[in-house]
């Protein structure tokens, strides 16, 4: 395997720009300017709560994750949102508004009970309501779902589940330290099913240690059979603090993770066999039942540099074009909010051009984007702004533009991220990106 292809550490799914760490705690009070300004009423505000327990840690995690944590800490944490969304509701930014889409993930939201769910919603329906939103989006661990459990779902207004499959192979869920095995897919799905909901996506990782040709086919055909209304595939990445990481730092190892023109062509094959079937590409790793009624509201508006309020140890969000992020332990986080103070960590004004590029390399991952709203939002044309890497990429087989439009070829949508570095400003590009 060469070291240009083989899957390294590092982190290269892109999410935002500028890149976090140029995040700091010096532009927090950027953030609270904002809070504390007129809204623009123009642009849509949802919500982003993280809930970080688990009943395991993946080897491949790198998300502030809690295991095995007793039911006195997660109502003490269900407390801490609600106090954090009253700290919020009533700030000039966010006060009379409607949330439009709400994304509720982890960690494991689905660790939490059938009782603590009630709880939440309960607390948080005195701040704020979902009642009108779109969208309301739920990951879940099969492991951790049951009939009551998924109704309760149902009852308090969750709109989209999204089932964290992963492979359906017990020996390789265990070697990458799944908490759920096969069995607790079916029963989790059939409840899921059983109660119905607008929209089901389940998630499956292209290169999971272990991984095989013959693995990933059955996976991809048994996926299939489920008959979701959204199918995502991620292409597994080994960033800086999950254990494979730090178990190659430490031991020399070299990367359990398949390559990089493996993962692309497991991801492609899956790609054709869900097409071949009618589904229909929504992104560089979505695909969806129509995409006339398949849609996927957070990521859309996150894309589009929406209002996104940041709930929750770690959360990460975006108000009237600042970025923040909240505190990142537990312990902290809770402390903070309970003496009446925002947990907001670090911040970042970007610029303009900045936020072009922003929604430029976000919308770019969708696979196709047109010039003409970009033009209209930011008085620039992106075709001239980004004139040198749209030849590059194009000579390069990676996209094609087409007067107005530029589509992503399936060798571009297949290492999307890869191309986007070279849209950012020059300083950002050899820049650590979290």
């Amino acid at each position: 395997m060469s070291t240009e292809t083989k899957t390294d550490i590092g982190s290269y799914f892109v999410s935002n720009y500028p890149p976090f760490s140029q995040w700091k705690r010096d532009f927090v009070p950027e953030f609270y300017e904002t809070l504390d300004s007129p809204p623009d009423p123009t642009v849509p505000l949802g919500m982003y709560l993280h809930i970080p327990f688990c009943r395991k840690r993946c080897k491949f995690c790198y998300f502030r994750v809690y295991i095995q944590q007793n039911a006195d800490t997660i109502k003490r944490y269900v407390d801490t949102l609600d106090r954090e969304v009253q700290l919020l509701k009533n700030r000039p930014a966010i006060a009379g508004r409607e949330l439009q889409f709400v994304y509720f993930g982890g960690g494991t939201p689905s660790y939490l009970s059938a009782k603590q769910l009630r709880l939440l919603r309960d607390k948080l329906s005195e701040s704020v309501s979902w009642d009108t939103a779109k969208e309301v989006t739920f990951e879940c661990e099969p492991g951790t779902l049951s009939l009551e459990k998924v109704q309760t779902l149902k009852d308090i207004g969750i709109t989209r589940v999204s089932l964290g499959v992963e492979n359906f192979n017990d020996a390789i869920l265990e070697e990458n330290g799944r908490a759920h095995l096969s069995p607790e897919i079916d029963r989790a799905y059939g409840w899921i099913q059983q109660v119905g909901f607008p929209q089901v996506n389940i998630d499956l990782i292209a290169g999971m240690v272990g991984e095989t040709d013959e693995n990933w086919h059955a996976c991809v055909e048994r996926a299939l059979s489920m008959q979701p209304d959204n199918l995502t595939v991620y292409q597994m990445e080994l960033p800086w603090n999950t254990v494979y990481s730090k178990e190659m730092l430490t031991g020399g190892l070299e990367s359990p993770v398949a390559d990089w023109p493996t993962k692309r062509r497991w991801a492609s094959e899956a790609i054709d066999y869900f097409m071949a079937a009618g589904y229909e590409l929504s992104s560089g790793n979505e695909l969806v039942k129509s995409r006339a009624t398949d849609k996927f509201h957070y990521r859309d508006n996150l894309f589009r540099g929406s209002d996104i309020l940041a709930v929750g140890v770690s959360s990460f969000g975006h108000l009237q074009g600042v970025h923040y992020q909240n505190q990142d332990e537990l312990e902290a986080y809770m402390n903070t909010v309970n003496s009446g103070e925002l947990p907001v960590k670090r911040a970042l004004t970007p610029t303009p051009h900045q936020r072009l590029i922003r929604e430029w390399i976000l919308q770019m991952k969708e696979g196709r984007l047109s010039a003409a709203p970009f033009r209209e939002k930011f008085g620039v044309d992106p075709l001239e702004e980004f004139a040198e890497p749209l030849a590059n990429q194009q000579r390069a087989g990676y996209l094609e533009v087409d007067g107005d439009e530029v589509r992503l070829t399936r060798k571009g949508l297949l290492q999307v991220d890869s191309l986007l570095t070279e849209y950012f400003e020059e300083q950002h590009r050899e820049v650590r990106y979290t």
